[in-house]
């Protein structure tokens, strides 16, 4: 078993955990991963190694360069998945968890946003809380890193951790992180419904997602479109695709010089590099071409 671990209590409760279920200790390995953006960063490598370990476990670091710039966050971690072995399990709790459908909410995902980070073996703490992490590293007696930057209020998800969820905790008179974790399992559950129906819809089609029930259809565009650009789909974009399917423009702009393009009863999706001259088809089904 391959696991993520920063050196923080849920990472390496995790690693803790695994140890103790897997028959032999010596299948899990601790991959840590040093970004190089924080003097001594370097050290906490050392305290994984010491971690892992105490628990049998074998262990491997990494290391990226990622200079500091715009969208620090989100370029740190596709730093550290180019060098994670696919399917590497992480420390994600149902803090985390809640933290996720506040800011896909923020940004307006829809219910696949809500539904948030699937439960599955990379993903296996969603349903413990972070101080249940804590708790037992404690109990183990195993060190664990803070890292300054999450306490960074520059970072969004830190303003959710440290500000919003507490206030919204306050104002509803219960801890909502569990709410939340129930909630997206709800929401999963009719997301996988919806999008399972959404599956007979071209979304290359403007007449196929002009007549489908517009829940079907924005379903349909939207993971067409996540497709063609590697990430979710804005509720802003979808609409704006949702518009040229319904013929009330030729085309639409979408984030990252991005563009939808609707011809003959046709849509495609320029990228970047094709601005400026006719661009490839991204089908929603390989090998069919939208109707009309």
């Amino acid at each position: 078993m391959h696991i993520a671990v920063s050196g923080g209590p849920d990472s390496t409760a995790l690693l803790i955990l695994a140890t103790f279920v897997a028959e032999d200790p010596g299948v899990v390995v601790a991959h840590h991963v040093d970004h190089g953006i924080r003097e001594g960063s370097g050290a906490e490598a050392a305290i994984v190694f010491e971690s892992a370990s105490a628990f049998g476990a074998r262990f491997e670091s990494h290391k990226v360069d990622v200079p500091p710039g715009p969208n620090l966050e989100a370029r740190l971690r596709e730093a550290r998945l180019s060098v994670l072995p696919k399917g590497v399990a992480t420390g994600h709790t149902a803090d985390d968890q809640a933290e996720t459908v506040i800011l896909n909410l923020m940004r307006g995902s829809g219910t696949d946003g809500l539904s948030g980070m699937k439960r599955s073996t990379a993903k296996p703490l969603l349903p413990l809380r972070r101080h249940e992490a804590r708790s037992l590293c404690r109990a183990v007696g195993i060190s664990t890193i803070e890292d300054p930057s999450n306490s960074d209020l520059g970072y969004r998800r830190n303003q959710v951790r440290h500000r919003v969820l507490p206030l919204l905790s306050e104002v509803a008179e219960r801890d909502l992180v569990p709410v939340l974790a129930r909630q997206c399992e709800y929401m999963a559950a009719e997301a996988g419904y919806l999008n399972d129906a959404s599956l007979s819809i071209d979304a290359c089609s403007a007449r196929q997602v002009r007549e489908a029930p517009p829940a079907l259809a924005r379903r349909a565009v939207r993971a067409w479109l996540a497709s063609a650009l590697g990430r979710p789909a804005s509720s802003a974009e979808v609409e704006r695709v949702m518009a040229v399917a319904r013929n009330e423009a030729t085309g639409c702009e979408l984030e990252g010089g991005y563009s939808v393009r609707r011809s003959g009863g046709h849509m495609r999706i320029i990228t970047p590099a094709q601005s400026g001259r006719a661009g490839s088809t991204a089908s929603a089904h390989p090998g069919k071409r939208g109707e009309a």
